[in-house]
């Protein structure tokens, strides 16, 4: 059989030779463990949870060894791919703060020696090397049609496997010069299938950066590595773009430990050394009966990385949260180091866990109020705004309206204090936690004793008011009419004998905190009415329930 010629016949247009792709790509001049791995999505969709995890615990291994991280557009599927979805994936992986040494920009220029970064622009040489395998006899071109519906696979099967319940060869495998020419010369399309050259019955050991040594049966399929529109499935666009970039490390989900031998075959067949894997344990939730199930994107809002965006969660809640997943060592290093960035953090790939992690939105919530107590009330401000702008422009005209007014909210009980209150996990909180910062409250919750009492309360305390300058000013000012009313300023006195009192002097705070605020618990008043200032305080103390 004449393999060059076949090769030639199906590939008349393609002229590139694999000694010049090889040069164009020379092999790179790394210091000794440095990682070079990469994040490759496909732009099909929404960036899910999944996919992000990979991106980032490849970020980190190419940080912590002072590596390379590059970004590869994996828009091979065509009928798949959604024009927006890979402006989606820039915009996230920007806004997380996921920077790239090499990757294409969304105007199309390549950053970096190893491009292209985007798959569609690399055709030519994902034929020159199918039609270099069919030149060796270790590929060929298959003419069947496409299976349409389960009886025609269930058929198809019946010829491939007609004489080995193993081995799936395809009936093109060994097609003619002539029977190949006469199939091109009828305009039939056609498909590029590896040659296997296993059994079906070999058990193929592989190890892996996480989980050590593994097995898996060896492929036995005469599989598809360019389909009829000329473009390549992930396996085999996977074993040429990572060997020509110079990936050292291959992040990915453990869905594709079990298809690992046959991109083993691949690289085997292409002559390309065999590359590192670091399979990824997949992101799981528990379902009602408890049981492990995959996080999904039909099921769950959580899997969409722009949920994160939209509810409000600062960028370093979700990473540390993140931390948390990959590594179990981040909790405790966290609690060592409270003040450090999670930069700071520096694990390898075996330190990554191999079991499953579980999804816990409480977990993040917890993550998330240490991370807004720790920021700075200016810090707060800026970015509540920056997430106001996006998902709320009403308000973030109300914030830029009185800056300063809003900076002291975020300050609020977060400055020069030994515990900084942590009762807001993200942006979206702020303003319905704080709610009678922007509009005096309607609701009141007191029974009908306790309206005649608050009232009688507010009336003298009002008369008098003036804005306190300090907290412990304003409590005096309380006490003192408190006590003039008949309130025990005494807490002892009033265990003892509470039928003497109209009530003590925490209930007394309690009618100014509800005339303020509408809440019966709230941060310190005195910050509350500096922030709404003596003209906007003394009109709510004037009001009734």
């Amino acid at each position: 059989m004449d393999n060059k010629k076949i090769a030639q016949l199906i590939f008349p247009e393609n002229t590139l030779k694999i000694k010049d792709i090889i040069k164009k790509y020379p092999k790179r001049n790394l210091k000794e463990g440095q990682v070079v791995t990469r994040f490759a999505p496909s732009p099909t969709g929404l960036m899910h949870i999944g996919n992000f995890f990979q991106a980032f615990i490849s970020y980190n291994l190419a940080k912590n060894t002072d590596g390379i991280l590059f970004l590869r557009i994996e828009d091979t599927d065509e009928k798949r791919e959604l024009k927006e979805a890979k402006e989606v994936i820039y915009s996230i992986l920007n806004r997380f703060n996921i920077n790239f040494d090499e990757y294409q920009t969304l105007s199309g220029e390549d950053i970096g020696s190893y491009g292209p970064y985007v798959q569609s622009q690399r055709l030519e040489i994902y034929k020159a090397f199918a039609k270099e395998l069919v030149a060796q006899g270790k590929a060929f071109p298959c003419f069947c049609k496409k299976t349409q519906g389960k009886e025609d696979v269930l058929n198809q099967r019946k010829t491939k496997f007609a004489n080995d319940d193993e081995k799936e060869y395809d009936p093109c495998r060994d097609l003619s010069y002539e029977e190949v020419k006469k199939h091109i010369d009828n305009n039939e399309s056609f498909a590029i299938r590896l040659k296997t050259k296993n059994k079906g019955t070999e058990r193929i050991k592989f190890y892996d950066l996480i989980k050590g040594e593994l097995e898996a049966k060896a492929n036995a399929k005469d599989f598809v590595i360019l389909k009829s529109d000329g473009r390549p499935p992930y396996a085999f666009a996977h074993a040429i773009d990572d060997t020509l970039m110079g990936t050292t490390v291959v992040v990915r989900g453990e869905e594709y430990i079990s298809s690992t031998p046959a991109h083993l075959e691949l690289f085997e067949a292409l002559g390309f050394p065999f590359i590192k894997y670091c399979h990824n344990p997949l992101i799981c939730k528990l379902d009602e009966e408890g049981n492990r199930r995959k996080i999904s994107k039909r099921k769950d809002p959580e899997a969409n990385m722009m949920y994160y965006f939209e509810q409000g969660y600062p960028i370093d809640s979700v990473l540390e949260y993140l931390l948390n997943m990959i590594n179990s060592g981040f909790e405790i290093w966290r609690k060592n180091n409270p003040d450090k960035k999670w930069q700071d953090f520096e694990f390898g790939v075996s330190d990554i866990t191999t079991v499953a992690p579980i999804f816990d939105l409480l977990k993040l919530n917890d993550i998330s109020k240490n991370v807004i107590a720790k920021m700075s009330g200016e810090e707060l401000y800026t970015t509540w705004l920056s997430y106001a702008k996006q998902y709320d422009k009403p308000l973030a005209e109300i914030l830029q309206q009185d800056k300063d007014k809003y900076i002291k909210l975020c300050k609020m009980d977060r400055e020069n204090t030994i515990k900084p209150r942590k009762d807001i996990f993200n942006y979206a909180m702020i303003k319905d936690n704080f709610d009678y910062i922007f509009s005096a409250p309607k609701v009141f919750e007191l029974d009908a004793q306790d309206k005649v009492n608050a009232n009688e309360f507010l009336e003298e305390y009002s008369k008098t008011f003036k804005m306190p300058i300090s907290n412990e000013e304003w409590f005096a000012k309380v006490k003192q009419v408190a006590e003039k009313l008949g309130y025990a300023t005494d807490n002892k006195q009033y265990k003892l004998a509470p039928e003497k009192f109209k009530g003590n002097i925490a209930k007394a705070c309690e009618f100014v905190r509800l005339a303020i605020t509408g809440k019966k618990n709230s941060p310190t008043l005195y910050s509350i009415m500096e922030i709404l200032g003596e003209k906007e305080v003394r009109s709510r103390l004037n009001k009734r329930f």
